[in-house]
């Protein structure tokens, strides 16, 4: 059993401070204490600071608190990693919390495998409850693979909480474009997928849906507002893609963000692909992002 902590429990907030008493109290629960809880404040201005304050003080687990400009997820990820001292790092929204045994299921798997170089991290579940996972249950069958490979080929379709190596996590960071503040976060994954693999751990550690004014809620409208970086990790996973069919797809997702900045940035070559994808491309800015142009 890991008795130092070996795990960062990282939330990035912004005026969630309705919300994250339900995880304070699902961490004070945790049967295993061998973890930090850091939170990032992404510019809140509600009593996020205050309500936290008050948890440091009463000292039932140990908190890291830092507060910064508003900038999105992706770079209070940054900083998060970035001041992270532990062997693991696990995002937990700031509308999630975790099961009682999460942290206790996370040691004993991470002992498993913590001396497999090959491993970067770990998947567990994420359900809408203790037995119920958002999507389908991960494949019984697999223990081993990398994230966007239980998508593409094993037919996985639920969601994940993801445990990764500290030190590949520093290797990686979110490039996020100047005056945007979004990007997905597979822009990480990614490019970790083609070093690494991941266990699987076949149990629902985390517990929650989307909030109304989420990024999953109304991610179109965020695509359109953060385009450019959309782009980015489009073309990634283009150039990444392992087959013509998923090559052609992304390029598909990428001309349509192209058509957001009106043609007067881009990112990639006309190529096969990309040449074949601008009439698609065109007609998913139609249907999915027109409508955005007269809010932004």
């Amino acid at each position: 059993m890991v008795t130092e902590p070996f795990l960062t429990v990282f939330t990035p907030t912004f005026n969630r401070a309705h919300t994250l008493p339900q995880l304070y109290a699902s961490l004070c629960r945790q049967s295993c204490k061998s973890f930090i809880w850091l939170i990032v404040d992404d510019g809140s201005t509600d009593d996020t600071e205050v309500l936290v304050q008050s948890w440091v003080t009463e000292e039932h687990i140990g908190i890291r608190y830092y507060k910064q400009e508003n900038g999105g997820k992706q770079r209070a990820h940054n900083t998060g990693v970035a001041h992270c001292e532990t062997e693991c790092f696990l995002c937990v929204d700031s509308d999630d919390y975790l099961v009682d045994d999460a942290v206790q299921i996370l040691s004993d798997s991470w002992l498993k495998v913590r001396d497999n170089s090959s491993v970067s991290g770990i998947i567990a579940m994420h359900g809408i409850n203790h037995n119920e996972p958002i999507g389908n249950f991960l494949p019984k069958e697999i223990t081993f693979s990398p994230l966007t490979d239980l998508y593409r080929k094993h037919g996985f379709s639920g969601d994940t909480k993801l445990m990764f190596r500290t030190a590949i996590l520093r290797q990686f960071p979110y490039e996020v474009v100047e005056g945007e503040k979004f990007i997905p976060e597979n822009y990480a994954y990614l490019q970790i997928d083609q070093k690494y693999t991941m266990y699987l751990v076949h149990k629902i550690i985390g517990i929650g849906g989307y909030q109304e004014d989420g990024y999953s809620k109304s991610i179109h409208k965020v695509i359109y507002k953060n385009p450019k970086s959309y782009m980015k990790v489009k073309k990634l996973s283009m150039d990444l893609a392992p087959t013509s069919k998923y090559k052609f797809l992304n390029a598909i997702n990428l001309l349509s963000a192209y058509f957001i900045v009106h043609q007067k940035e881009r990112n990639f070559s006309w190529n096969g692909y990309t040449l074949a994808a601008y009439l698609p491309g065109f007609l998913l800015y139609m249907i999915r992002f027109k409508k955005y142009a007269h809010e932004v």
